[in-house]
């Protein structure tokens, strides 16, 4: 949707609008009563603003009902159609399928929650080796490092659901 339609929506709205980008209550709260904004440029750095830090409350809660990197998140919802969009990808019948599940698994038995990155833009490849090395932080390290990644998909996520205003059309004499 355009900026100027989001700077105008209802706040129940805006906050529903919001919502697939990232669901933590605060960071949405807190863009929701920033409105409104002069440009892209200021929504994102409202939106980087709110989300330095996560605690790991927001994070713990963010991850509830993320799918494992690899797996096709389910339904028809706004935010596993993103997520679908964004692991789009990772081919599930490659060699590295496999050893993203053996990851996640390793991952999860590890720091007791799934392995998160921001998949847009990457290959299974890509993934898988970040996920190897992701493996060797310390729990604190870790935990940053999750926050860092849930940023980024937020802010990607913002930036395709609440566009800058189209130029109009150029008028010919």
């Amino acid at each position: 949707m355009d900026l100027s339609i989001f700077n105008s929506l209802p706040a129940d709205e805006a906050r529903t609008a919001l919502r697939p980008c990232l669901d933590i209550d605060r960071w949405i709260d807190d863009l929701t009563a920033g409105r409104p904004y002069a440009d892209q440029a200021a929504l994102t750095a409202a939106a980087e603003a709110a989300a330095n830090p996560f605690t790991n409350a927001e994070v713990t809660a963010a991850l509830a009902h993320h799918p494992r990197i690899g797996e096709r998140a389910e339904g028809p919802g706004a935010e596993a159609e993103l997520s679908r969009g964004e692991q789009a990808g990772l081919d599930p019948a490659a060699d590295t399928a496999a050893r993203l599940v053996d990851a996640n698994r390793a991952y999860e038995q590890r720091f007791g929650r799934v392995f998160l990155i921001r998949a847009a833009g990457r290959s299974a490849e890509e993934i898988l080796s970040e996920a190897t090395r992701r493996l060797e932080n310390t729990a604190a390290r870790e935990a940053d490092e999750t926050a860092g990644q849930l940023r980024q998909i937020a802010l990607l996520r913002l930036r395709d659901a609440v566009a800058a205003p189209a130029a109009a059309p150029a008028k010919h004499p």
